[in-house]
């Protein structure tokens, strides 16, 4: 990893962690219960970031060695975060809602992170003839599209977005789901954009892990829309 993608991922994880003690100030929970949601995300997003590519390599999964490769993924890594925060809650027995609070610091670390990728060279698109095409220098000298910056705008879109959505009702309780839904058809449809091996049906495995994501959120955002009305169907009960 180069220095100033070093320095851009640091940037990230400080700035996620201290926007999401800002956003969980604000929850009804104690100092340690705040901290165990937090930890629990962020070792979810670090272990399901590296999953996928921990399986492509057995030999360095079992050494370790693996853990400290290139080579992670924001796709697995927001579902990891997501499962990492319920295990820890479910683990305190906390019962409060603390998927909102995650948004907007998610979002802007990765937002962050991406431009980290765009210095680092990694994570590029295909060759375009647009006028905003990059040529990256570790790579070839082909003007290429400047898919981290795409990303970046995405993200920071989506903080943005989670900022307005704080002063109103609109989607309480499903940010989070929403988010990672519409992030994974966002990389289902720029994957095109991208030079990555087809696998099937002419996707690649981003892709299809995008399709799998968007549906477990999908169905994440139903459950969690009707169970607000069977707590009351429950309690109007005799």
């Amino acid at each position: 990893m180069r220095p100033v993608h070093f320095l851009f991922m640091a940037l990230a994880l400080a700035t996620g962690v201290l926007l999401a003690r800002r956003a969980q100030g604000r929850l009804p929970l104690s100092g340690l219960e705040r901290m165990a949601v937090l930890l629990g995300g962020l070792i979810g997003a670090m272990a399901g970031a590296k999953l996928p590519f921990l399986f492509l390599d057995w030999a360095a999964f079992f050494s370790g060695a693996a853990w400290f490769a290139d080579g992670k993924t924001i796709l697995t890594g927001l579902v990891g975060g997501y499962l990492g925060v319920e295990v820890a809650k479910w683990s305190l027995d906390i019962r409060t809602s603390t998927g909102d609070s995650f948004l907007v610091p998610v979002a802007t670390a990765i937002g962050i992170g991406r431009i980290g990728c765009f210095f680092g060279g990694c994570c590029y698109g295909l060759p375009t003839s647009l006028p905003w095409g990059v040529v990256f220098p570790s790579v070839d000298s082909l003007p290429r599209h400047p898919t981290q910056l795409y990303e970046a705008a995405f993200h920071f879109a989506a903080a943005g977005t989670g900022l307005l959505l704080e002063r109103t009702e609109v989607l309480k309780g499903n940010r989070i789901r929403v988010y990672i839904l519409v992030y994974a058809l966002y990389r289902f449809f720029t994957e095109w954009l991208r030079p990555e091996a087809r696998l099937y049906f002419g996707l690649t495995g981003y892709q299809l892990a995008s399709l799998l994501i968007a549906a477990l959120m999908a169905w994440l955002w139903h459950r969690g829309n009707k169970a607000p009305a069977l707590s009351v169907q429950h309690e109007s009960l005799p």
